[in-house]
């Protein structure tokens, strides 16, 4: 499957909130307004995977200086900072039916990608149990259970580590 990978606009909104839908419970799913925000205040942090015209997926997360992702990073978004050392993970999802392609792994890769150019230490995200294989898998550790009480759920906090801590 051939992919095209690109940082995501409003005119996506729609797709990205079918995919986010389908992906996430109503409790975990970002609302329509909170997910135009993270494509206005992330720019460059927001990617989408397409095939032809449709969007098969994204990943979306702010720069952040906390190294693990506390429950505020779902609710607000503030543009992305430069000196941040972490991009935190929000949301990574895949439409239904095209997922086990191998799109989530690269949209991660692009991700890591975005993050050792932008000279970021990590990546950061909390996922549910069933999901620590997957990032496991792409190169994340996992560190423990998660303060975080999202939607009421029991999150994992998982961090790549993507380059040194740079001087400035």
């Amino acid at each position: 499957m051939k992919l095209h990978f690109s940082t995501a606009n409003l005119t996506d909104l729609d797709a990205i909130m079918r995919i986010e839908r389908a992906g996430f419970t109503p409790q975990e799913a970002a609302s329509r307004s909170s997910m135009a925000a993270r494509i206005i205040h992330y720019p460059d942090t927001f990617i989408v995977a397409r095939t032809g015209q449709t969007i098969a997926g994204y990943i979306v997360g702010p720069a952040t200086s906390q190294s693990t992702i506390t429950d505020d990073l779902f609710v607000s978004s503030q543009p992305n900072s430069a000196a941040a050392p972490y991009i935190a993970i929000l949301s990574l999802a895949v439409a239904p039916d095209l997922q086990h392609h191998g799109i989530g792994r690269q949209l991660l890769a692009k991700m890591t990608d975005v993050a050792r150019k932008q000279k970021r230490i990590a990546i950061t995200l909390t996922c549910l149990q069933r999901l620590i294989p997957f990032y496991e898998h792409a190169g994340f550790h996992n560190d423990g259970q998660a303060a975080s009480t999202h939607a009421g759920e029991v999150w994992f906090n998982m961090t790549k580590t993507v380059g040194p801590m740079s001087e400035s």
